[in-house]
């Protein structure tokens, strides 16, 4: 089975279209999966989820479509990602006809936090510069508010020759991340990406022996 992944972002253009693309599968490249993911640019929210629910409606053999977008805030505790979007007030996504709890999947709070969990990674890319104080070292990272990260990136990053911003940073960023540190810091990373390994495994075959 191959997996088809809508992914929220990428921005207009067709520069940042292939640099959402590349980046991603560098990412999910360096996470040692045994089969790449086709990814796909969803640009807008709300058209990722569209996207994401015309391919569900038109199934292709062999082909199984995966959500990922931000939570843009904390989740509930227990709660599934369909949940988490259903009672979103700016979303109220109800999960579509013949998809699965293990279709969609969250960047919690946001893709910028997963950059918070390679600190190794910030100080190769901004240099000596980044002002490692306003990186507090928070012990949950995933329920670190979206607008808290997003301030303590531009703040850190101010004094740099290359601030934080999305678009051309972020995807260089996201393409040299380390995918260890994002899966210990972040759960639903993890989720996400040990889903990945599973579709991307061979099935297991079974063997019978004789006289058994």
């Amino acid at each position: 089975m191959t997996a088809k992944i809508y992914i929220e972002g990428g921005g207009d253009g067709h520069f940042l279209d292939t640099l959402f693309r590349q980046a991603w599968t560098a990412f999910f490249k360096s996470a040692g999966l045994p089969g790449m993911p086709r990814v796909v640019r969803g640009k807008g929210r709300r058209n990722t989820f569209d996207l994401f629910r015309t391919a569900v409606a038109n199934p292709r053999p062999g082909e199984l479509p995966l959500l990922l977008v931000d939570s843009e805030g904390p989740l509930t505790a227990g709660s599934t990602p369909w949940q988490h979007l259903a009672a979103r007030p700016d979303d109220q996504w109800e999960r579509p006809a013949g998809a699965s709890d293990e279709q969609a999947f969250l960047m919690v709070q946001l893709m910028e936090t997963w950059f918070l969990a390679d600190r190794d990674l910030l100080r190769r890319y901004f240099g000596p510069a980044l002002r490692e104080e306003a990186l507090r070292k928070w012990p949950v990272l995933e329920q670190v508010p979206k607008a808290t990260v997003l301030a303590a990136l531009d703040r850190a990053t101010a004094a740099c020759p290359t601030v934080y911003a999305k678009g051309k940073v972020s995807f260089e960023l996201l393409s040299r991340l380390n995918p260890a540190s994002v899966e210990q810091a972040c759960p639903n990373a993890k989720r996400l990406l040990d889903r990945l390994r599973e579709l991307g495994s061979p099935p297991a075959v079974a063997l019978t022996l004789p006289g058994v």
